[in-house]
């Protein structure tokens, strides 16, 4: 699968431009502040309905405009998909050949993406939040019925603790209307847990096999996932934990609790994994979920890489580009700030390489070597 072009009006630093990308590898080149970045945030925003980097989408606006647009033809199996998306007035269109989803759900998953970021390391360093929105966009992405179950979760929690603090502020409980959304929410934490566990297990092979070939197998790394969910009493605990949720005036049990533990030689990665040690685990991390992606959705999902050159050292860039230049990966785009040093690097690479000139959020030239 690969993204054909690129049409943009009033995205962030972008006044009006248009792009015709190659199928192989593209480097998008330019000083810090260019615009660089904000052309992989416009991809991920037409595959995933948002941005990689803000929630909301009014940040996306370009200053002093109010609305943005975004479209792109992505090719998926030899066909053309025109996908588009129009903000205004706080309100967002999002389009496929035209035709508006009914659920924004149906898109996501479609045109799958990997985005590797100079923050990823927050995966490791931040707490358990930013480790579940990590696998929950990838398992979202795999099956559509785990995104449908999560967002049907967070509702039902949503308003759950809603009544919460409104007992706490009146003073009185009604428990029959507290316990109507315990079913709900048990019978979709029970499936979120169920997936995260069989994802897991099925993502931790791929995971060991690109840190051993970032790393050259110096040393034994591991995660797993942590859930009260996986105790049999879970329901029990659950039931007996609404006292101590009145007083705390939130849901203390339940799958939006889950972590993910992070190891190496058996240890927290985050405690004892030194700086390349944590750079090339969470690059692993997002290797094993480009061939986890690969394998569900039966295509080669488009590798986003930004600024990563500057992030890594000497051996691991040389075999993350011995990884890319692998028949497993497909069209992929680069930001860099050194083109020269991109070009030595990539010296070697079979894939047809595009390159992109880009200062102030205008493309200046394009160069195919």
């Amino acid at each position: 699968m690969r993204i054909k072009n690129l049409n943009l009006l009033n995205f962030k630093n972008y006044e009006e431009e248009s792009l015709e990308f190659s199928e192989g590898v593209n480097i998008l080149t330019g000083s810090n502040g260019s615009g660089k970045t904000n052309l992989l945030d416009a991809i991920h925003f037409l595959s995933m309905s948002k941005s990689a980097f803000h929630t909301s989408d009014n940040q996306s606006l370009k200053r002093g405009e109010s609305f943005f647009s975004i479209s792109g033809t992505f090719n998926k199996n030899n066909t053309d998909f025109l996908i588009s998306t129009l903000f205004q007035a706080g309100k967002k269109i999002f389009q496929a050949d035209k035709k508006s989803y009914e659920k924004i759900t149906d898109h996501i998953g479609r045109f799958p993406l990997i985005l590797v970021t100079p923050y990823d390391t927050d995966l490791i360093r931040e707490g358990s939040e930013e480790r579940r929105k990590f696998f929950d966009s990838l398992f979202s992405q795999i099956d559509k019925n785990y995104l449908i179950s999560l967002i049907r979760y967070n509702h039902f929690l949503k308003q759950r603790n809603s009544l919460l603090k409104q007992f706490a502020e009146k003073r009185y409980t009604d428990f029959d209307l507290l316990e109507s959304y315990d079913g709900p929410i048990l019978e979709e934490g029970f499936k979120i847990f169920a997936w995260r566990k069989n994802f897991t297990e099925e993502f931790l092979p791929m995971f060991n096999n690109a840190y051993d070939l970032l790393a050259h197998r110096k040393e034994t790394v591991s995660l797993t996932h942590q859930s009260d969910v996986a105790d049999p009493a879970f329901k029990t605990m659950y039931k007996n934990a609404v006292q101590k949720d009145l007083i705390l005036e939130r849901t203390t049990k339940g799958i939006h609790k889950d972590d993910y533990q992070f190891l190496i030689e058996g240890q927290s990665v985050k405690a004892s994994g030194s700086q390349g040690q944590q750079k090339s685990y969470v690059l692993a991390l997002k290797l094993a979920s480009f061939h986890l992606l690969a394998k569900y959705s039966q295509t080669k999902p488009i590798l986003l890489l930004d600024d990563i050159f500057d992030k890594l050292d000497e051996e691991r860039i040389i075999s993350l580009l011995k990884m890319i230049d692998r028949e497993d990966f497909g069209q992929i785009l680069i930001t860099e700030a050194k083109l020269e040093r991109s070009l030595e690097y990539f010296k070697n690479i079979k894939k047809q390489i595009r390159i992109f000139n880009i200062s102030k959020g205008k493309i200046l030239s394009v160069q195919n070597v």
